[in-house]
């Protein structure tokens, strides 16, 4: 599967335990998205079209309302990379 560099960023914090928030306007549409990673830092890389072409892909996903994390799809399509700590 075809996945951007910026998707590949995105899939691998959310591997590593980040999470999705998303701001909804008052007819229930997504208006905008956060990426908070787990150390609590914010994910510049993570766009509205970004966020709609994972879904879409189904490479992410919310459960019960809460937010949005790398599915078992998600984790085949990511690529190793090495962690910089």
């Amino acid at each position: 599967m075809n996945v951007s560099k910026f998707e590949q960023r995105t899939l691998h914090a959310l591997a590593q335990g980040a999470a999705i928030r998303v701001e909804k306007d008052e007819k229930g549409k997504i208006q905008a998205v956060i990426c908070v990673t787990r150390e609590g830092w914010l994910l510049s890389d993570c766009t509205l079209a970004t966020f709609r072409r994972l879904k879409r892909r189904r490479l992410i996903a919310s459960r019960s309302g809460g937010p949005y994390r790398i599915t078992r799809e998600g984790l085949g399509a990511v690529r190793a990379q090495l962690d910089n700590r």
